[in-house]
């Protein structure tokens, strides 16, 4: 392969800064650069000069041999001063010597093909450096130690001994003894789909952790909508008054609850008696926010009770997307913080202005989303991760109704070989090079 050359550390300045070389011109572009090739594995001071042999800059040289390095084949790093201008010129001067710029992610990828690390811990690397709490960290840290993929390979290798009796059963099928009936294959299926039914729970608390989910806070003006973005925010992030449509546009925040991410949307109120060209615009905006979110809070000012106008609104939002109701200012209705069903959704009645019932909504959210804060074990996960899994079920399950409605060893064969390539593209042991573009194109450069 190509020698490939990347700063590894995060745009900017900063004190120190990281230039990370991989490939077989190693050897010569850090004894051109350094004087001398460091000694495996021990930091050595030298000054990095450039062709006329005037220093660029001076700091610690590491040289480690491959195959036991990060990619696999003999990796340098040079760790300067943390100036963009000279982490350039180190790049340049590498390059000029041979190497080329790196690709967003071609470090972690030629991990990967070397056989350094498989798919999933791949990609727990940038889930790692994107990780943006301490339960996502630790996920990911789980992800990339192997916890991920030791679960799928050890399912993998239930499900192969299993698929190579039933095709043994095939060849065999001459035989008086029915294999599959005294292998009891009807139970192994069911283990092997109950299993995997834990591995995709674990896995779904890890997409939370890695994704979070987004919320649309919806309703008529002065609902209280950016009253309660404020509360889960934590800080006044929205303009509140008593004077009706002062949010205008669509207001984003970032925040976590128990460990899982939630971007709030504050949104326009919504209603139809108004001509004004930007209030009409902030109505568009909040419609395109809510067809995009994944959970949608419609806010109802219980101190009027359900309007017609509330009815329309809840009526006109859509049917495939979870909705929940928000009664609010209880403060002035004299409601009680309470959890029910209302208009055929759940609905929580609480004080977006007062605070009370936030945690009863918290909790709500929790629930609606199906993440466990104080589970264990969670390793981090991917939309593709899921939908992997998900076609392994479905393969298993289909095999089943194969086997026990048709006795049809040959179509559960068949169905145990496409869960098995499924499971397999979440190790890399069953992909393609889109797939490997893709995973590895979202990475940072120079990992």
């Amino acid at each position: 392969m190509d020698t490939i050359v990347a700063v590894a550390t995060a745009p900017g300045r900063g004190g120190v800064g990281v230039v990370r070389i991989s490939g077989k011109g190693c050897v010569g572009i850090v004894t051109a650069i350094c004087g001398s090739l460091p000694i495996p594995r021990y930091a050595k001071f030298s000054h990095f000069r450039d062709v006329d042999q005037d220093i660029i800059d001076s700091g610690i040289a590491l040289y480690f041999p491959g195959p036991a390095s990060f990619t696999g084949e003999d990796v340098v790093e040079l760790q300067g001063h943390g100036s963009p201008l000279v982490m350039a010129k180190l790049c340049q001067r590498a390059i000029d010597l041979g190497a080329r710029m790196a690709r967003p992610g071609e470090f972690s990828e030629r991990a990967f093909l070397n056989n350094k690390m498989d798919l999933a811990q791949a990609e727990a690397v940038a889930d790692l450096i994107e990780s943006s709490t301490e339960e996502a960290a630790k996920s990911a840290m789980r992800s990339l130690q192997g916890d991920f993929s030791k679960r799928i390979n050890n399912f993998l290798e239930e499900l192969t001994h299993l698929r190579m009796y039933v095709e043994a059963s095939i060849d065999f099928s001459d035989e008086e003894i029915d294999f599959l009936a005294e292998a009891q294959v009807d139970k192994q299926l069911q283990d092997l789909l109950s299993t995997l039914d834990g591995i995709t729970g674990s896995a779904k608390q890890g997409r939370l952790l890695r994704d979070g989910i987004s919320v649309v806070l919806a309703g008529q003006p002065n609902a209280g909508k950016s009253s309660l973005h404020n509360q889960l925010a934590g800080h006044d992030a929205a303009i509140v008054t008593d004077v009706a449509g002062t949010t205008r546009d669509v207001l984003r925040e970032q925040i976590h609850l128990g460990g899982m991410p939630l971007r709030i949307s504050d949104t326009a109120g919504l209603h139809d008696q108004t001509d004004d060209i930007v209030e009409l615009e902030g109505i568009r905006r909040t419609q395109n926010e809510i067809a995009m979110a994944d959970h949608i809070l419609l806010l109802i000012d219980d101190s009027h009770g359900v309007t017609t106008q509330d009815r329309k609104i809840l009526s006109e939002l859509p049917k495939d997307k979870p909705l929940t109701i928000v009664r609010n200012k209880i403060d002035q209705s004299g409601h009680e913080v309470e959890a029910t069903h209302e208009e055929g959704y759940p609905t929580l009645y609480l004080s977006a202005k007062q605070g009370d019932g936030l945690d009863l909504l918290k909790k709500h959210l929790f629930e609606a989303v199906g993440y466990h804060p104080e589970e264990e074990g969670v390793f981090i996960a991917r939309r593709r991760h899921l939908d992997a899994l998900s076609r392994a079920r479905q393969a298993i399950a289909s095999g089943y109704d194969c086997l026990e409605g048709m006795g049809a060893g040959e179509l559960l064969a068949e169905e145990l070989r496409q869960a098995q390539n499924a499971l397999g593209e979440i190790t890399g042991t069953f992909t393609n090079e889109d797939l490997l573009d893709h995973i590895f194109s979202s990475f940072c450069i120079g990992k």
